[in-house]
């Protein structure tokens, strides 16, 4: 049954295998190079071998928050970097990203192990947390302001994390996931496929208590929890979106009538549990006739309000540089066309530059005019042409390029131009 849950995220793999980046390396524990994916080796206990990547912004807050975004299987670190917007989100709000990366063939995290489901007990999660401790020394990060996220797989992890580890998340949102405990084994197996096929159906109490064994006698604050399923998920189905709401509002000791429900986008149904606002105790958003590659650009701008990073949260979002960047698109059912016009609003000339953004997801560039661009989805950078890198005060260029898309065709909404944070308008 393993392979079933492989087919099903080929198309997401496609969509970001061909813009892995390459990236840096340190063996060191010392502080790694900014605004780029850098592996760390020898950071830690590491019981399963996985491999740690960080994206360390340029403008990095002092004592940072820390997000961990863990990839789904078939899945890297670097894939996770480039087919997800938390790097430009790292750039606009000051925090770290942890890219986990798992080392074994199926490319899946263990999440079915006695050993994975128990604090300090082996496995994936002893390694995650290595790195996470690595993070807190190296930069000295808030420790009160770690966060788990994770898509498939990684979303299943999310759910353990924050049940073997309590006192360390603040929070965390998994996509399409599964319930702490929900995928144990004790053969040897990464597949439960009761689980899968969401039969596995307890009380809140029993799916509580799951989650209480992992560290037992833990009495301190719990981390807040937001979910997010697709109705016509066809590999984790969807009654584990139900059942992920029964464990975490248990855990969370609140109620299990909503406190609100809203649609925050055609199709969405959002519930909040405990309290109203953005980072109630427990958030759960349903998707209609959605299947189990739900993610998309702006979800993890969601998650970000969830965890309380988004500028009205603990790390404030940095004073953009001199320039403005306009953008917009023409599309048609497979296909746009992207226009960019990059205004230098300072008082000094630049002489080259390079401009960042994150495509939506299941956007590929497949030409374009007036620079380079590298990698074709993902955060790409667009690099001057020969003869329209020096930009006047108040000078304007403008690039373009074509891209294939899967559905969303809306332009980026994010753009740093030579690592400074432009406006957009």
């Amino acid at each position: 049954m393993l392979l079933a849950l492989l087919a099903a995220l080929v198309p997401l793999l496609a969509a970001t295998v061909l813009t892995t980046p390459a990236a840096a390396r340190t063996e060191t524990p010392a502080a790694v190079p900014t605004a780029t994916l850098t592996e760390v080796t020898g950071f830690g206990d590491n019981p399963s071998n996985l491999q740690m990547y960080v994206y360390v912004p340029a403008n990095v807050t002092a004592h940072p928050a820390v997000v961990v975004a863990v990839h789904y299987c078939t899945g890297s670190g670097p894939a996770m970097y480039s087919g997800t917007e938390w790097a430009s989100l790292a750039d606009q709000y000051g925090f770290v990203v942890v890219y986990p990366s798992v080392t074994r063939a199926s490319k899946c995290f263990d999440v079915s192990s006695p050993q994975a489901l128990k604090r300090g007990g082996g496995s994936d999660p002893v390694g995650i947390k290595s790195m996470i401790d690595w993070t807190t020394r190296t930069y000295d990060a808030d420790t009160t302001k770690i966060f788990a996220t994770g898509i498939s797989s990684g979303a299943m992890m999310t759910n353990v994390l924050l049940g073997d580890y309590p006192d360390v998340f603040a929070a965390g949102a998994a996509f399409s996931g599964v319930p702490f405990g929900c995928f144990a084994t004790t053969d040897g197996s990464e597949w439960n496929s009761a689980c899968s096929g969401g039969t596995v159906i307890h009380t809140p109490q029993q799916w509580g208590d799951l989650v209480r064994g992992a560290h037992p006698g833990y009495t301190g604050t719990r981390p807040r929890m937001q979910v997010w399923h697709g109705t016509e998920d066809d590999v984790l189905r969807y009654p584990n979106f139900g059942e992920e709401v029964k464990q975490w509002t248990n855990v969370l000791g609140v109620g299990q009538t909503p406190a609100a429900t809203d649609s925050p986008a055609s199709g969405w149904t959002r519930t909040r549990y405990g309290s109203t606002g953005d980072q109630a105790p427990v958030e759960a958003i349903s998707l209609q006739g959605v299947g189990h590659n739900l993610y998309s650009y702006g979800m993890a701008s969601r998650a970000l309000t969830f965890f309380g990073l988004d500028g009205s949260g603990p790390a404030p979002q940095p004073q953009p540089g001199a320039c403005k960047v306009t953008a917009g698109t023409n599309a048609w059912n497979t296909g746009l066309t992207a226009s960019v016009t990059i205004t230098n609003t300072g008082t000094t000339a630049v002489a080259a530059w390079q401009l960042g953004f994150t495509l939506p997801a299941g956007q590929t560039i497949t030409n374009g005019w007036g620079a380079t661009y590298a990698p074709a989805s993902g955060a790409v950078t667009a690099t001057n042409a020969s003869y329209n890198g020096a930009l006047a005060p108040n000078a304007s260029v403008t690039i373009g390029y074509q891209a294939g898309h899967t559905g969303n065709s809306a332009a980026p909404a994010v753009f740093t131009l030579n690592g400074k944070a432009c406006t957009t308008g």
